[in-house]
Formats: structure tokens, sequence, C-alpha cells
């Protein structure tokens, strides 16, 4: 199945090239697709097994590896949720594939950061939906991808009225005619309808089914559709050069076992959200070891910058899209018919491309109006600022995202940021003006020796505290200037009292308290006012000192060695105690400390 779709993609890659105009129109999403269903049969071709789930396993990786381009990345995170599905088996029915189906659109959905209906991702989630619909009333998987493939060119000739530049030029989407397309070899593979002379490699030949001759059983990918209907212009020549953004397309690996371990530990989310500040056409794909990007963007230079950080990058692939529609003006790629009168143009008929035997060719829908050029839907200007923090905790670290920072550097009491994570991490923006939140007095010296070091527009704000940085970040304020943003931030970051409690290591003597070792102690700012040996009882010392010249806002974020029970308790002390303030609880996450607080 899986080298009989190759076969039919690759027939028809320029077909497919022609169609292509969304996200860019740069006319290589058939080379793309072709290119990396390639490589999946490479890959399942070296290792051949008898085993569905085996089997599977290398076309994913094959898939992954050789993946170009953003129908190109989506396709392999289509099989790559197929062969998680499929893991252990050694073949599968009909409610089996279907939910390997199912699995392998949710995978590539979630790798996309901006999912777009009517797409390649749309054809591969009505398929699915449907097979996972209709399985058990399937007598084989026969069965099954015929119902698929007929969905999935019912979803494709819908795709115009999805996707509005699709039908401004008059065509269906060209990755889910590709997807189409390595269907309907699908099909033709478990028929046996395709030509008979095609001999597959010995591993996969298989005895011919009892009542069908050998010859018939053996699968070969059809000839090149006929030409008796032509197509119009290709669809990216009516559309301008200038409509392509973000004109670099990118695609690289981060090699995280190659050279010295990188520190730093890798935020997909926060990743995809960086690069969406000067791209499109996102895909990230991570596991424990290699990191796949694509990215169209306006930058390449940072789009790298920020990637090194995590590791050694490989496979690097940049394009330049408007160079490439350029090329696709020149060398106009108009299909004739062969059989027509010199000079006729006729747009092809999408039914009937579709009625061509044992092939769904690429459709061109008739009635598109030519259109002089696309505005882009977004443009993502180079961004005035850039921020960075230090937090720790997984909660810290997801409040500081929340907020709109850019970087959350891993760091605290008892493990600094670096000078040089720093300076990765201001290299990695694309900003005009970085600020710095070290957030921890014995950071604060990293982070100014790591501006001075950069030649960027760097601004370090000395909060000593989570608190203190989380202030800051709220009051800064996009539209101010750098100058007005400093102050305010930095204003902000002395207002408020910080507390933090821990446990005490030894017995000691200190601001007049008697402290054991296995105490909690509570520390204001850099005081430490209460000990004792219920964490209760030092929380609320604590909390009582720091709310002695009033407050409108408590803040108590809870770490490791807190326990819902106590933090209930705590919370409804307060609430008692202090009526007039408001009080949120958050959890952090950070080690150490049961609890920060932050009063305001």
């Amino acid at each position: 199945m899986a080298l009989l779709g190759a076969a039919v993609l690759e027939r028809n890659a320029e077909r497919i090239n022609a169609l292509n105009v969304f996200p860019v129109p740069d006319g290589d999403t058939g080379t793309n697709m072709n290119l990396t269903m390639k490589s999946g049969a490479s890959e399942l071709q070296s290792r051949p097994s008898a085993s569905l789930g085996k089997a599977a396993e290398a076309l994913s990786k094959g898939l992954l590896m050789g993946a170009r381009g953003n129908s190109g990345v989506i396709l392999s995170q289509l099989f790559r949720g197929f062969s998680r599905s499929v893991a252990g088996l050694e073949e599968a029915g009909p409610v089996q594939f279907a939910a390997a189906l199912q699995l392998g659109v949710d995978t590539a959905y979630k790798s996309v950061v901006k999912p777009v209906e009517g797409t390649i991702l749309t054809v591969a989630r009505e398929a699915a939906k449907h097979a996972v619909h209709i399985a058990r009333r399937m007598p084989d998987v026969e069965a099954l991808m015929k119902e698929v493939t007929a969905k999935a060119r019912e979803t494709l000739l819908r795709t115009p009225d999805m996707l509005p530049v699709l039908k401004q030029v008059g065509v269906v989407d060209s990755g889910g005619q590709g997807l189409l397309c390595i269907y309907e070899g699908f099909v033709q593979c478990l028929s046996g309808t395709a030509g008979a002379d095609y001999t597959p490699p010995a591993a996969f030949s298989r005895p011919a089914a009892a009542g069908r001759d050998a010859g018939a059983a053996a699968v070969q990918p059809p000839p090149a559709p006929g030409t008796a209907a032509a197509s119009a212009r290709s669809a990216q020549s009516r559309l301008a050069t200038e409509s392509i953004e973000f004109l670099y397309d990118m695609e690289f690996f981060i090699n995280r076992t190659l050279g010295k371990p990188s520190p730093m530990k890798f935020d997909e989310s926060w990743f995809k959200r960086a690069l969406a500040k000067d791209g499109d056409s996102i895909v990230v794909i991570a596991d424990d070891e290699i990191i796949k990007v694509h990215v169209h963007s306006r930058k390449p230079g940072d789009v790298l910058n920020m990637a090194l950080p995590y590791g050694e990058l490989t496979d690097i692939r940049i394009l330049n899209m408007r160079e490439q529609h350029r090329d696709l003006l020149e060398h106009d790629g108009t299909v004739y018919d062969e059989t027509a009168d010199e000079g006729r143009h006729a747009p092809l008929s999408p039914y009937a491309a579709l009625a061509e035997t044992g092939l769904a060719a690429p459709v061109v829908l008739t009635g598109g109006a030519p259109v002089q050029g696309v505005p882009p839907e977004q443009v993502h200007e180079y961004a005035p600022y850039g921020i960075v923090a230090v937090a720790m905790g997984e909660g810290i670290s997801n409040i500081f995202r929340d907020n709109e920072a850019d970087i959350v550097l891993s760091g605290g009491q008892t493990m600094n940021p670096s000078t040089e994570d720093f300076v990765q991490a201001i290299g990695s923006l694309s900003a005009e003006h970085i600020y710095l939140l070290p957030n921890n007095s014995n950071i604060i010296l990293a982070a100014q020796q790591a501006a001075e070091l950069s030649e960027r527009n760097v601004t370090v704000v000395p909060t000593r505290t989570i608190p203190q940085g989380m202030a800051a970040l709220l009051a800064f304020n996009e539209a101010e200037s750098p100058e007005r943003n400093i102050e305010r931030m930095k204003q902000a970051a002395e207002s408020v009292l910080s507390g933090q409690v821990t446990l005490a290591v030894r017995d000691t003597q200190m601001d007049g308290l008697s402290i054991r070792n296995g105490d909690y102690i509570g520390i204001m700012d850099k005081e430490i006012v209460s000990a004792s040996a219920s964490l209760q009882d030092a929380c609320r010392t604590l909390l009582s000192r720091m709310m002695e010249d009033g407050g409108e806002l408590v803040t108590i974020l809870t770490g490791e060695g807190s326990l819902a029970e106590e933090t209930n308790e705590l919370a409804k002390w307060v609430a008692r105690t202090f009526p007039e303030a408001e009080l949120e609880v958050h959890p952090g996450g950070q080690p150490l400390y049961p609890y920060l607080i932050a009063v305001e």
C-alpha cells in the first residue's frame, strides 16, 4: 500500500505543483510530498517486516526524516500517529485501521500552530472521521479504504468553499490532492486493480489470493493520466509575487544528541509562539533526541539563532519562495492538450479528471475568476520588545509565558542561569529592545554581564524575587517607550513585598529567632521573620508581618512540600484575618519553597 501510494503520488507530483497556492504560491507541494513519501518508502524497503506495527514504524521514521515543506511535514505526522496506533500489531482489521487514521489526524493537528480549514488537514480529518463511523460495518480494510477515499475526494472538492484563495484562483487544495493520490494507491493495492507488470520487492510479495491471477496480485503504478483534457495556466500564475509575505521557506533538524548536551529544556509551545511572531506555516515535531522545524519566515537568521541553544542544527534547507514564484511565472507551467487544436487551453473539469480510470488526477476547478494578487491574511511585524524571565517551577514558568514573556529560563536559588544562557536567549529574539527579569538577587550580575556582552538594546530590570518579576511583567506596556517601561517595571517591582517559606537546614540564632534544623522559616525580602515546626504557623506569622502596612492583593504560589489541605486552611485564615485584601492562589511548582507570597 505504501509503495503504490508513493508511486501514484510521484506520477502526479507536477500536476499537484500546479495547484499550489496556499499557504504560498510556490508550486512545490507535489515535489515536497513526493520526496517525503519517497523517503518513507525507502526506509520501509530497507527495514522489511511482515508485522504491520514494525512496517508502519519504519515508514513513519522515513517520512519524518525526509519530510519537506508544510505538506510533507503534515503528511509525516499523519503516518506518525498511524504508526503509534498500530504499534505492536501484526495485522489490523477495519476498526483498528480506522482508529489509526484518526490518531494520525490528531497527531498532525497538534503539530500545526494554526490549522487552516480547506487544506490537507481537513481532507484527512473528514476521511478519518468517516472511517471511524463506518468501520464496524465494513467487511475488510479494502472496503473501508474505498469509503475513506470517496470521502477524501468529496471533501477535496469542497476545499474551495472553505479557503477563499482556492476559490479565487479556481483550484482545490494541493496538499489534499496529494493525500488523495496516496489513498488511491492504497485502494489499488488492496483491490488489485493496478497494472500487473510491476514486481514489488521480495519482502512485500505475497501469494496470489484464491481465485485471483498471480499477476493481478502484484501492483504497479498506473500510467500517467491521459491528456484528453487540458488544464489552464498554473494556479500560481494568477497570484502576485508580492503576496508572499514570509518569503523564506525553512526546514531543519535540531539534534540534541550531538556535541555538548544542551542544558536548555525545549518548550515546544513557547518555541511555536516565538516562531509565530515573524512567521507562519509553522510545524514543530519534537521528541527526546530530534526536533523537526518547518516555518515560513522573513528573518531566517533569527530563526536559526533561536534554535541554536537547543542542539546542533542539521539538514538545513532555506528557499526563497518569491524567487520560486518568479521562476514559475517565467516558465509558466501551462499543460497543453496534444490532441486539441494549437493554442486551446480549456480548464480541466474536476469530475472528468476524477473519472480517469483508477486515478484521482489533480483537480482544477472551472469558473475561478483570475485575481491580480491575494492580500496576506496577517502581517507579523518585527517585534519592538522582547522579554526574558527566569523562573523555577512549571507553574511559575507558565504564569510568565501566559503574560507574554518570550523566553523563560529555568533557574532559581540553587540553579542559576549562566551569562551564556542569557546571551543565547537574547540572540534568539528578533526584537528592537529586550528586557531581562532575573527574579533572583544571585542572578542579576549574570544578566547584567550578558547585557554588556550583547550588541542588542538590552535592559536588566533588577528583580530580586519571583513576585517582583511578576509585578514588573504585569506593569509592562507595549505602547510605552523603552524609558517609560523601564521606569514602570522598576516601580512595580519595588512596590511588592516578597515572602517565602522554606525549611531550615541547621540550628542557628538569627534576627532574634531561635531556629532548629527542620523548622519552617518565613523570609520577608531578606529578613527571617518567623520560625516554627508548624508550616501553618510560619506562614501566618510571615503574612502578618507582610500585611502590617496593609495590602490590596495577596498572591500565594504553592510549591513542593505544600499540601492542598494546608493551602486551603491558609487561604481561609487570610480571608478571615484580612477581609479587605483580594487573595489569589496559583500552583507554582517551585522546588525548596512550599510557598512564595506576594503582597501588593
